[in-house]
């Protein structure tokens, strides 16, 4: 079993949501929808299960489009980002619910909501009711809830935003060993969340102000982005971006960063360019003999648990400098800052990746 989008379109009140994606997801992959807030992928969901329609294109469930298809006849579940349980039902009978609707047996129906009770380890809650859990443990159940269904589609609309930071970690690494289990089903995910989406894995898309701008393998995509836009969206913080000239050998960013064309960048012609680096490729002490240093005035420092995020300014340049551990500095301090050329990646003035980093050799972490 496939899902076929075929440039799906919506456009409410002359405002386009979503424009023209077309992407094919494979029977029990695991799929993630990347974006900032209104980048459309809410919409996609939506539209996904039937909740809206097209107004243009299609979407071929085994090879059968799925538009003239209302909701209540098609195998698909969705969970939002509110806890949405029945609160006059214990934790069985909310899994239970869309089984008994379904007039499965009673021994069928025991034996479907005791496994996936023990999957998501919520088998110890069957006899509480939802005002007596967590808020992970309300998700799971409302997790629980739709797996047990056994759709062949299960849509997950930002389903860890609204639990605190330590929960969605703990939920998040068990996500995939949850889903790995999950058969035939496709699961799409959606997260506003850069980090969340390479937890994740699986395969990508990534969508802003409605345009699909790549997609592919999540690892691939975040080591290759294709365009100025795309390397800004997956990140966090955005990629840092720099304005230069290639001329005689040399590359010249900003006013007066010189770095020799070497490398993966050797190829580059004569002319205007717009460099990256990600704040995880700039660091405060020197890594190797060949980094390229330059000095800059803190203008901000964000302790974010074991991490700092240094913000920095080097003549009309801000820099934002990912730091793992505590790092404290004094506003308007002067510090070296460093980089190396073999991190950079190049875009052309139209916006696509002209050159970007070996795999092998980028420092930039994956989870």
């Amino acid at each position: 079993m496939s899902l076929i989008l075929e440039n799906m379109t919506k456009v409410v009140d002359g405002v386009t949501h979503l424009d023209n994606v077309s992407l094919e997801m494979e029977k029990g992959s695991f799929n993630v929808i990347l974006g900032p807030t209104l980048a459309g992928k809410t919409t996609m969901l939506r539209l996904m299960a039937g909740l809206e329609r097209p107004t243009s294109g299609r979407m071929l469930i085994k090879g059968q489009d799925m538009n003239p298809i209302p909701v209540w006849k098609r195998k698909v579940s969705m969970v939002y980002q509110q806890f949405i349980n029945y609160p006059n039902l214990n934790v069985y009978e909310n899994i239970a619910f869309p089984l008994r609707r379904g007039k499965l047996k009673a021994d069928e129906i025991d034996h479907k909501v005791r496994t996936v009770a023990e999957l998501l380890h919520i088998g110890e809650l069957l006899t509480r009711k939802p005002k007596d859990l967590s808020g992970g443990q309300q998700q799971r159940t409302a997790l629980a809830r739709s797996l047990v269904k056994g759709d062949d589609l299960l849509l997950l609309d930002e389903p860890l935003i609204n639990l605190d930071y330590k929960l969605r970690e703990q939920i998040r690494e068990e996500f995939r060993n949850i889903f790995d289990e999950n058969g035939d089903t496709i699961i799409v995910y959606s997260t506003t969340d850069p980090l969340e989406a390479l937890h994740l894995g699986g395969q990508l898309l990534v969508l802003n102000e409605g345009r699909p701008l790549q997609s592919g393998a999540t690892h691939r995509v975040f080591r290759n982005p294709q365009t100025e836009e795309v390397a800004r969206v997956f990140n966090d913080p955005p990629m840092n971006m720099i304005d230069g000239v290639v001329v005689n050998g040399r590359a010249v960013l900003g006013q007066g960063l010189s770095v020799p064309v070497t490398g993966h960048i050797s190829g580059l012609k004569d002319g205007t360019y717009r460099f990256g680096l990600r704040a995880s490729d700039l660091f405060l002490l020197r890594q190797s003999k060949n980094d390229v240093e330059f000095s800059a005035t803190i203008e901000l420092g964000e302790i974010s648990g074991s991490e700092t995020f240094i913000h920095a300014r080097h003549h009309d340049v801000s820099w934002v400098i990912h730091e793992f551990g505590i790092h404290e500095h004094s506003l308007g301090e002067q510090a070296s800052i460093y980089f190396n050329s073999r991190d950079l990646f190049v875009f052309g003035t139209e916006g696509g990746l002209t050159a970007g980093p070996e795999e092998s050799t980028s420092t930039a972490p994956i989870y």
